[in-house]
């Protein structure tokens, strides 16, 4: 959406009140999430899935035999409302597979879904006919079961606990997509703790945490940082809060409510009597914004979903990052990396063999391309069926 689209004006308006993204923060997300709705990347999607996208037409040649990709009689989309514009994005790849859409989207990303159902009723009301918007509270099991029964795919988002519920509520004959709560680490190698490259690695690193208010699945929760190179540990966790601080300015984070805000204080509480108590600790915060670095060179990975809280740790090497992200492999799904050098392709393959399904540079860690396999999955082959006609002559 370009400056001055009536459509991006709008949402901007919306945006903040219904998300509790600042008005910048808003701006950046909206146009990283949008970047992927273009014709472009769909198209580039579609040939990433499919190949081509004449298999979800008709009958093609593959291997022998000809196969066809048929979407969903129904496809029910059920989005946790954490981040705005996820819930478009599911109703996009649903549309790609030329499934029919109930989409049920999150509180905090109602606007989004709604304008884009207004936008395509311009282009194409046909399509938006076959598209039906739908808020109601989680837990209302009688009508999630009444939905769920009338469709042939259900896709959910959210949590353990809320994904496990709709999986309880989903007949067995349907197919269910789960993404399921996760988060995302990251790490920085020696080579990227040089004098002139610490100040950059920093920045990047702060983008990536600050985009989202750390709300999102790819939001860095806890940073490892490899010991031993020019910058450690806790000096670099003070380079990662003066660029914290710096871009507040251009970047504010959101509105908190008053739990959260209750919630902050007790992390930062946390840290503080950690820090005065003898461990090798510290923790650095802005005044008025949410922004927190926590040094704690051995702790477990957390997931603070309070503001932008983010934990920096320590680490001898990269065999040790592995074993301490093992416990949680069912739930780490990206990992932002710097400074790995020779050692990244090794790296990477191990990080996947402990269930992460995304290594990215840090600055571009927030917005994933549209063809990634997302949670390590295929987002519009998990979709289809598929239909193989062999050869059966006369």
């Amino acid at each position: 959406m370009k400056e001055g689209d009536p459509l991006r004006t709008k949402a901007l308006e919306l945006l903040p009140q219904a998300s509790g993204l600042s008005v910048q923060m808003a701006r950046v997300v909206l146009d990283g999430m949008a970047a992927d709705w273009a014709e472009d990347r769909l198209l580039g999607l579609l040939e990433n899935e499919f190949g081509t996208s004449e298999g979800l037409d008709g009958f093609v040649k593959q291997d022998g035999c000809r196969t066809m990709a048929i979407g969903a009689d129904l496809c029910v989309q059920i989005v946790s409302g954490s981040v705005p514009g996820v819930g478009v994005t599911a109703l996009i790849r649903s549309l790609l597979t030329k499934a029919p859409t109930l989409l049920k989207p999150g509180r905090g990303d109602v606007v989004l879904p709604v304008l884009f159902m207004q936008a395509l009723a311009v282009v194409d009301q046909d399509l938006a006919d076959h598209v039906a918007i739908l808020y109601w509270s989680g837990g209302s099991s009688d009508l999630e079961r009444g939905v769920l029964d009338r469709a042939s795919v259900v896709t959910t988002y959210g949590g353990d606990e809320s994904v496990e519920s709709i999986r309880a509520l989903t007949p067995v004959t349907k197919r269910f997509v789960a993404y399921h709560h996760r988060i995302s680490v990251g790490v920085i190698g020696s080579q990227a703790l040089t004098s002139g490259l610490v100040e950059q690695t920093a920045r990047d690193v702060a983008y990536a945490t600050a985009v989202f208010d750390q709300r999102g699945c790819v939001s860095p929760r806890s940073i490892y940082v490899e010991s031993g190179g020019d910058t450690t540990p806790q000096a670099f966790a003070e380079y990662l809060a003066s660029a914290l601080e710096s871009i507040e300015n251009d970047l504010p984070g959101g509105h908190l409510e008053l739990e959260e805000a209750a919630a902050l204080h007790q992390v930062r509480g946390a840290a503080e009597l950690l820090a005065v108590s003898g461990s090798p600790g510290g923790i650095y915060h802005g005044e008025k914004a949410s922004w927190t670095v926590i040094f704690d060179p051995d702790s477990e990975l957390r997931s603070d979903h309070v503001g932008r809280v983010v934990r920096v740790e320590s680490i001898e090497n990269l065999s040790d990052l592995i074993k301490r992200l093992r416990p949680e492999k069912e739930h780490i799904q990206s990992v932002g990396v710097a400074g790995m050098g020779t050692d990244l392709d090794e790296f990477a393959e191990e990080l996947g063999r402990i269930g992460v399904s995304r290594i990215a540079k840090f600055s571009g860690l927030p917005f994933p391309p549209s063809r990634w396999h997302h949670d390590g999955g295929s987002p519009l082959r998990d979709l289809v069926h598929w239909v193989d006609l062999e050869e059966v002559g006369g």
